[in-house]
C-alpha cells in the first residue's frame, strides 16, 4: 500500500551505494586507529575494519556524509567480519546523515547493540542511514535492551541483518519516532516467552515497511506495530497515534505468543505472511497509550495471510483489548489451518472476515523440517509469504 512512496524516497537499490571519485579508503586494525578514523571521517570516507575482535563502546556524533559521498564503515573482508564485544553499546552514533555500516558482528553489549539517534534535536533528525549484513547477538541479557535502537531516524534501510538474543524486555529492532524506513531480509531469533518483540515501531513512527524477514521465535510479539511511549519521546511531536502507515509483508513467523500486535496504530497493513504455530494468539489489537487526543487503535488490514496453528496453543485467534476500534479493521482472504484438528472448518473470529478459508491443508513441502514452501498445486497457493527463499531457509542459522 505504501511501497511506491518508500521506493521514491529511499535512494538505495539492492547494490551498495556508489561513492564519488573523491572517496578515500582507510584500513584500520586496532581500536585506536578506528577511533581516529571515525573522529576524522568526512564525506566520501570509507573505513575498512580488518578481521579481529574489538572492544565495544565506539561513539561518534555529527558524522555527515552526502548523497554523492556517504561515510561508510565496513568489514575489510566480509567473509571474516570484525567482532565488536561488550560496551554499554557497541556503537553509539548521534546526529548522523548519509552513513552506511556493512558486515560487522556486534555481541555482548550490556545496553543496546547498535544505537543510532538524533542527539535529541528532534526537529533535525538523523537521516539516510544504511545498515546491511550486520549480525547483532547476545545483548543485555536482562531488561529493556535492544539489538538495534533507532530514535529519530528518517529515510533508512536495514537489510539482511541477523538479530539474535536481545534483552528480556527489549526488541531486536526498536524504532522510536522513525519515518520512511525499510527493514528487509532480516532474521530475528530469541524465544517465545522472553524479549518484548522482534521489531517495534512506535513514538510517532510512520511509513515503515518490514518485508521478506524471518521471525523465528522472535519474542512475545514478533512485530509490535505501535507500542507505548512517553510523550516526551515522540518525534517530531505527538500526533495522536503511536504509529501510522506501517506495512508488514512477505514474512515468515514461527512461534511467538503473538506474531503481530497492532497497538495504538492508525493504518497498518499485514499482508501475505506465513504464520506457523503461534503459542497464544494469532493477532492482537490493543491500546496502551491512553493520553487525551490519541485515536483508538484502528484501520488495520490483515489480508492474504496463511495461519497454521494448534488448538491447544493458539486458543484465541484475535485478542482485542478495550479502547480499540476493531470494527475498522479489514480481514480479507486469509487461510487458517489447524494442525491437530484438521477437520476444524470454522473459527470464531471477533472481527468479520471476507473470503476467509479454514480447514484446507496447505500441503507444505516438509513441515517437520521447516520447509514452508507449498507444493505445486497446493489449494492455498496465493496466500502467505510469496518469497520462496524466506520459506525455504527457515532452519538456516546465518552469522554463527
Amino acid at each position: 500500500m505504501f511501497s511506491v512512496l518508500l521506493t521514491l524516497l529511499l535512494p538505495w537499490s539492492q547494490a551498495s551505494v556508489a561513492t564519488s571519485e573523491a572517496s578515500s579508503e582507510i584500513l584500520v586494525s586496532n581500536p585506536a586507529q578506528l577511533r581516529k578514523a571515525v573522529g576524522e571521517a568526512k564525506p566520501g570516507t570509507i573505513i575498512r575494519i580488518a578481521p579481529g575482535t574489538y572492544p565495544g563502546g565506539v561513539s561518534a556524533s555529527g558524522l555527515q556524509g552526502t548523497a554523492e559521498a556517504p561515510i561508510v564503515i565496513r568489514a575489510a573482508d566480509p567473509a571474516h567480519p570484525p567482532v565488536f564485544q561488550g560496551g554499554g553499546s557497541a556503537f553509539q552514533l548521534s546526529d548522523v546523515a548519509h552513513l552506511e555500516i556493512h558486515d560487522l558482528v556486534i555481541e555482548k553489549a550490556t545496553g543496546n547493540g547498535l544505537n543510532i539517534d538524533d542527539a535529541g534535536t528532534i526537529e533535525t533528525p538523523t537521516h539516510h542511514v544504511l545498515l546491511r549484513g550486520l549480525v547483532v547477538r547476545d545483548i543485555g541479557p536482562r531488561g529493556n535492551h535492544d539489538g538495534i535502537k533507532l530514535s529519530g531516524v528518517d529515510d533508512f534501510l536495514v537489510e539482511t541483518c541477523t538479530i539474535e538474543s536481545w534483552g528480556s524486555g527489549g526488541s531486536g529492532i526498536d524504532m522510536v519516532g522513525c519515518h520512511r524506513g525499510v527493514i528487509r531480509g532480516g532474521v530475528f531469533r530469541h524465544g517465545d516467552n522472553d524479549g518484548a518483540d522482534g521489531v517495534q515501531a512506535k513514538g510517532g513512527s510512520s511509513e515503515i515497511v518490514v518485508e521478506r524477514c524471518r521471525f523465528l521465535h522472535a519474542g512475545q510479539r514478533a512485530v509490535n506495530i505501535g507500542g507505548s511511549t512517553g510523550l516526551a519521546y515522540f518525534r517530531p511531536k505527538v500526533q495522536g497515534h503511536e504509529a501510522k502507515r506501517i506495512t508488514v509483508r512477505d514474512c515468515l513467523f514461527v512461534g511467538s505468543m503473538s506474531p503481530a500486535a497492532f497497538v495504538g496504530v492508525d493504518e497498518a497493513d499485514f499482508e501475505h505472511n506465513t504464520i506457523i504455530r503461534p503459542t497464544r494468539w494469532g493477532f492482537r489489537i490493543l491500546q496502551e497509550t491512553r493520553e487525551p487526543g490519541f485515536v483508538p487503535c484502528r484501520n488495520g488490514r490483515i489480508v492474504a495471510n496463511l495461519i497454521v496453528y494448534r488448538s491447544d496453543e493458539m486458543v484465541v485467534p484475535i485478542n482485542i483489548g478495550d479502547g480499540t476500534a476493531p470494527e475498522t479493521f479489514q480481514l480479507d482472504g486469509n487461510a487458517w489451518y489447524c494442525l491437530d484438528r484438521p477437520e476444524r472448518a470454522r473459527l470464531n473470529l471477533p472481527v468479520r472476515e471476507s473470503n476467509g478459508r479454514s480447514g484446507i491443508d496447505p500441503q507444505f513441502r516438509d513441515l517437520a523440517a521447516g520447509d514452508y514452501r507449498l507444493r505445486p498445486g497446493s489449494p492455498l497457493s496465493g496466500v502467505g509469504c510469496r518469497v520462496e527463499d524466506v520459506l525455504a531457509a527457515a532452519t538456516v542459522t546465518p552469522g554463527r
